[in-house]
């Protein structure tokens, strides 16, 4: 390469147009850089900051694997990565271009970047055969034509090849043709008739020259062998043959049939057919019968690398004289081609609370077929909450079309799938995987609106009364469930000092012990609450039932017992049976069964005179008074209730036998005599062991013990008129149902 074309290159670097509509950016280079040369600032002209560039992780995606250009993040430009050949990239086709796309994520976008690849003057025309050889008759008239082998410039534009010259002679001159296609046709014409006797051979020099600057060319020999006496060419039947031929056609399929005549006799008149020498791949393409004329397929023809072929095709006679046709093949797309899915870039995660609208991939749809062949439309499922928006060139967005839910569907497996518009459809698609991660959405539901429980009374603290249970339908620590008492309080303490609740587990337990008659039932929320940032929390009402034991004894009402007087009930002789002596009142603080009491008579004077209800605790006589009855009746009557196991109480009440009140007093007064009795030989003997050393010792405990059991006595009626229902105060005298003899009741 000279120093000229490496300054040409640097001032078209210097002075490359740059572009940007809509997200597109459009470069122009020469070809050949060096490695590293510096295509664009990209993220000037994209208006981009370098942060953005790093933080979108931005890359390059081309549709092919080769990757000329790469992308310097800290610098935000594009540099050249390979060294770019126009010619091995693009052949002769023009404009010449790199297309590719710079993606970013978060958020997703795509810009499009065109490298236009301008041609320097680096190839020259070369010829394939360095020698060419005609055979020609003296006889040839002026104006014969002779068709010579073209030479091919792979350079573009005015660096490709520009115009032949023939070295300086006297027979033959060069006639230049221009093609359809821009390629230069040369022919060589006799101006001078040749003389075998003169000159038997001749010996050209045909030079090829490039419009670069500098020039490039290359020569080739031609050597010309003078014959007798052939005095006509073949003559094509045609100047242009056109043909036709689907892609994907198997070898040997004839294309057309080409002819020409020869006027002379003989072997001069014999025309073979051949295909003009050429570089490109025509020759490889197609075969010709040197004899018929038949043009057949010899290669491989595709739609997606050539649409059009034009084929030069030279009839020759012995004599040397040619004539030269053009055949002009048209390549007939068929849908042999599917869509192609190439991923530009995927999210594998995007979080239930997006909104519709966001973009979780990128890819681009390819179909190299032409028409309806290659129109392309893809399309995913219509149950899933996604949906396809297209762009230009073949690029499509999925992006989100409703609401995401992880509790509904935890992963999406999304295939995209792109048909063609063929008859015979083709379809290309892909499988994706998306995960929808976890919002704290949900609160802890409880299993049920309120929970009731029972515990019995007189229980451990400590221990579980029941457990609790609330599911949150979120995922990980969104769905950790922590529970916790709200606070309130139960007749004014706080409700912690009755029970409390695992933070993990989320069983109650019973705090303290409870006493039913303090207390029946109470009621207490607890809240559930998820490992969420913020959290999310629900409550629930709990009752707590109190079940009774059977911890408390009857207590006696009625009659009273009292230690400094005697009380005693007068029944008179002349009762009949069934008189209501008196009747025994008691009660129970326990509830249900443990409350139910039943009497009966442990012992009396005569257990034939006198029963007691068992139910209601009424004692009646069960015969008449007789004169052998003895007028002091002393019943022990137990108060027993029905809980498990029972417990009972017992009264003891003393019944006088008499007709009248005197006759009671001079009964009961001998019982009070024996009692001061009694009291007057233990005061003798408390003072006959008062000499003793340790009366004074013995003394004080008495005392002790003395008030110790009123305090006590005292502190239960206390307790028991607190508890219990008001009993009115019956009079001495009671009236049996049926209207029978009052019973007086005497105090002594």
């Amino acid at each position: 390469m000279s120093d000229n074309t490496v300054v040409w290159q640097v001032l078209l670097v210097a002075l490359f147009v740059v572009s940007s509509v809509h997200g597109q950016v459009s470069y122009s280079i020469p070809e050949e850089m060096s490695k590293g040369s510096v295509v664009g600032n990209i993220a000037q002209d994209l208006g981009l900051d370098l942060k953005r560039l790093k933080a979108g992780k931005a890359r390059i995606y081309t549709e092919d694997s080769t990757q000329y250009i790469e992308l310097n993040k800290d610098r935000g430009l594009l540099l050249i990565r390979e060294g770019i050949d126009r010619e091995a990239l693009c052949g002769k086709r023009t404009p010449c271009a790199l297309h590719f796309q710079i993606i970013l994520e978060n958020p997703m976008e795509l810009y499009s970047i065109n490298v236009e690849i301008t041609d320097i003057n680096d190839n020259p025309p070369v010829f394939e055969n360095n020698e060419m050889k005609f055979k020609i008759s003296e006889s040839a008239v002026v104006g014969a034509k002779f068709v010579l082998e073209r030479a091919n410039d792979a350079d573009v534009g005015v660096n490709d090849l520009q115009s032949y010259s023939l070295n300086t002679n006297d027979n033959f001159v060069l006639k230049l043709k221009s093609q359809p296609d821009g390629r230069k046709f040369v022919e060589m014409l006799l101006q001078k008739p040749l003389d075998r006797e003169k000159h038997d051979t001749l010996s050209l020099v045909l030079t090829a020259v490039d419009g670069g600057d500098p020039q490039l060319s290359s020569t080739a020999q031609i050597h010309v062998t003078v014959l007798d006496a052939n005095d006509n060419a073949p003559v094509f039947t045609k100047p242009i043959y056109r043909a036709s031929i689907a892609e994907n056609a198997p070898k040997g399929t004839v294309l057309t049939t080409v002819r020409a005549s020869d006027a002379d006799q003989g072997s001069n008149g014999d025309v073979l057919y051949s295909i003009a020498k050429t570089m490109d791949e025509t020759r490889n393409m197609f075969e010709i019968d040197e004899k018929t004329g038949v043009l057949k397929l010899k290669g491989v023809v595709d739609y997606e690398k050539a649409r059009h072929y034009e084929i030069d095709v030279q009839a020759s006679d012995e004599g040397g004289l040619t004539d030269s046709c053009k055949v002009q093949i048209d390549v007939l797309d068929t849908n042999d081609n599917s869509p192609v899915i190439n991923i530009l870039s995927m999210s594998n995660v995007i979080s239930e609370d997006s909104k519709p609208g966001v973009v979780v991939g990128m890819f681009k749809v390819q179909d190299p077929d032409s028409g309806d062949d290659g129109r392309v439309e893809c399309l995913t499922k219509d149950s899933l909450p996604f949906t396809l928006k297209t762009t230009t060139n073949g690029f499509y967005s999925l992006v989100t079309d409703d609401e995401l839910d992880r509790e509904r569907n935890a992963v999406y497996n999304i295939t995209v799938t792109c048909n063609d518009a063929g008859i015979q459809s083709l379809s290309g698609s892909i499988s994706l995987s998306l995960q929808v991660s976890d919002v704290n959405d949900n609160v802890p539901i409880f299993e049920k609106s309120t929970y009731v429980a029972s515990i019995v009374e007189n229980n451990t603290p400590g221990i579980s009364v029941f457990s609790l249970l609330a599911k949150d339908a979120d995922w990980n620590q969104n769905a950790r469930v922590s529970y916790m008492l709200e606070d309130s309080t139960v007749n004014g303490v706080p409700v912690s000092s009755y029970v409390s609740v695992n933070a993990e587990s989320g069983v109650i337990n019973a705090v303290r012990s409870f006493d039913y008659e303090q207390i029946k039932s109470f009621q207490f929320r607890v809240k559930a609450q998820d490992g969420g940032s913020p959290p999310l929390s629900s409550n629930v009402s709990v009752v707590i039932n109190i079940q009774d034991q059977n911890d408390n004894a009857p207590q006696v009402l009625y009659p009273v017992q009292t230690s400094g007087s005697l009380v005693a009930e007068i029944v008179p002789r002349s009762t009949d049976i069934g008189y209501l002596v008196t009747k025994v009142v008691a009660v129970d603080v326990d509830s249900g069964q443990n409350a139910w009491l039943s009497y009966k008579l442990q012992k009396g004077s005569d257990r034939a005179l006198f029963e007691v209800g068992a139910q209601n605790g009424e004692i009646r006589t069960i015969r008449q008074v007789t004169d052998k009855d003895a007028v002091k009746q002393k019943l022990t009557v137990i108060v027993e209730d029905n809980g498990q196991p029972p417990r009972s109480a017992t009264v003891s009440v003393n019944v006088a036998l008499a007709d009248s009140f005197p006759e009671v007093l001079s009964e009961f007064s001998d019982f009070t005599h024996d009692k001061e009795y009694n009291d007057n030989l233990t005061f003798y003997l408390v003072l006959a062991l008062a000499v003793v050393s340790f009366l004074f010792i013995v003394s004080i405990i008495a005392i002790l013990s003395v008030k110790c059991y009123r305090w006590r006595r005292e502190r239960m009626f206390y307790k028991s008129n607190g508890n219990l229902p008001v009993i009115p105060y019956y009079p001495p005298l009671y009236a049996d149902a049926g209207g029978r003899n009052n019973a007086a009741c005497v105090q002594l």
